[in-house]
């Protein structure tokens, strides 16, 4: 048995755009519903959620199973781990995640050191797992030597400082794409709570052009159609484009919107930025 090829990263490194959906919800039951919807890509997150380890390698086998079905739409799952720790990378890198979207990515030195926690020896420091579920549980035989090849590397830039540095993130060999952070970044350019000030836009359009030119792909989540599209057109290549916590809310207010009278139940529309 060999290690099959990484779909997705391929698709980016040609320069296909790739539609996702975002996942906050812990839930297998979740997971092998999102995997039958048609999406390019899922995030399956760990840093906003309750989600650990264990849940991740449920959720991962459920997409898993989902794409499998007659019809199916092929599925790449990306986990996002809590935080950019070589540990936690380790971990899921031995459940089966080959897609990794590492948050607050400041630098170069930051980007290289979440490039090598991918890696085996010597170019890297993953530990050396045996039988995982990565590799079949050892029956993958050429898993050691192709891992490293076939793991997509996303960095998460998020801030002002993070911003300047595209150029020197993006140089780091072993880096596939950049994602933008919406809800973190217009904090941290004084606008908290509003992804969609005119000088956060202009910023995310700016790095966004500013990626490509470096030859790596650009991420974002925009859950707004329009502002996603323009996304689309200035060249971010993974996209998602909504969020299942999201689209649960919503469709659960509306419908009990229908039946209430006065002033009901509908509160103030969160951006669904994450």
């Amino acid at each position: 048995m060999q290690l099959h090829a990484n779909r997705f990263k391929q698709a980016l490194a040609a320069g296909q755009p790739q539609i996702g959906l975002w996942s906050t919800l812990p839930s297998t039951y979740v997971a092998e519903l999102i995997a039958g919807a048609g999406y390019d890509w899922v995030l399956l997150d760990t840093e906003h959620t309750p989600t650990d380890v264990p849940q991740m390698a449920a959720q991962l086998q459920a997409t898993g199973a989902a794409i499998t079905l007659p019809g199916a739409h092929p599925i790449a799952p990306v986990v996002r781990p809590a935080w950019n720790d070589s540990v936690l990378i380790k971990r899921y890198l031995d459940v089966g995640a080959q897609n990794l979207l590492l948050p607050f990515v400041q630098n170069a030195d930051e980007a290289r050191a979440a490039v090598a926690a991918t890696r085996y020896a010597p170019r890297g420091i993953r530990g050396m797992g045996g039988s995982t579920r990565a590799s079949n549980f050892g029956r993958t035989r050429d898993y050691i030597a192709r891992a490293d090849d076939e793991i997509c590397v996303l960095v998460q830039v998020e801030t002002r400082e993070a911003l300047s540095q595209i150029e020197a993130i993006a140089a780091v060999d072993g880096v596939d794409g950049i994602f933008i952070g919406p809800a973190d970044l217009s904090a941290s350019m004084g606008h908290p709570g509003n992804p969609r000030h005119p000088e956060v836009d202009a910023a995310i359009d700016d790095a966004i052009r500013r990626i490509r030119a470096c030859g790596k792909a650009p991420g974002i989540l925009m859950v707004d159609e329009q502002r996603a599209r323009q996304c689309l057109q200035n060249g971010a290549l993974f996209v998602a484009v909504a969020l299942d916590l999201l689209l649960l809310r919503n469709g659960l207010d509306a419908a009990a919107a229908k039946f209430r009278s006065g002033d009901g139940v509908i509160g103030a529309q969160a951006s669904g930025s994450y």
